[in-house]
């Protein structure tokens, strides 16, 4: 599936305010008052729709892409680093389109942004995002804990360079 990454508008932040995730991922879902959060410019949120127009998911980059608790670990360094933050509808999740979303964000970053490195953070439960991004080439780092709206939450700081699509090098030593 081809994904089509623009600036959000206020139709796709409407849409994705109002996702639901099933437990354990309604972790995820849009706080309330979150509307004014996504269409600020300065967030670097991105719609992402699919070839038909359908909202598929969305992407933010910098440092809305980043967790408090790593802040206060000094776990951000880098000003070629490129934090990456994301959401996919909760109806595709957990049907195969990850890895080609994930792909997608990444090429659109590395376009766009031109960074060295990329990174992201994602809580330790979520064993799901975990095989992707590391099917996407990330690399598992530091394990930390930041405060979430459900509560003192663990996570996981991953990445990877940005210079190629590792996700190929990765399949093929998966498969060899």
């Amino acid at each position: 599936m081809a994904y089509i990454i623009t600036p959000m508008d206020e139709e796709a932040a409407r849409d994705i305010a109002g996702w639901r995730y099933e437990p354990p991922f309604s972790f995820y879902n849009t706080a309330p008052g979150a509307l004014p959060a996504l269409l600020d410019p300065a967030n670097a949120y991105y719609a992402v729709r699919t070839e038909d127009g359908k909202p598929a998911g969305f992407f933010c980059f910098g440092a809305e892409a980043q967790v408090p608790g790593g802040h206060r670990q000094g776990l951000y360094p880098g000003q070629d680093t490129l934090d990456i933050g994301l959401g996919m509808r909760p109806d595709l999740t957990g049907h195969g389109q990850g890895l080609a979303f994930v792909q997608a964000g990444l090429d659109f970053a590395r376009r766009t942004f031109a960074p060295a490195r990329f990174r992201l953070s994602v809580a330790t439960f979520n064993d799901r995002a975990i095989r992707v991004y590391r099917r996407a080439g990330f690399q598992p780092g530091r394990v930390f804990h930041s405060p979430t709206s459900e509560g003192d939450t663990e996570f996981l700081l991953m990445s990877r360079e940005a210079g190629s699509d590792a996700s190929q090098d990765h399949e093929r030593h998966d498969h060899s």
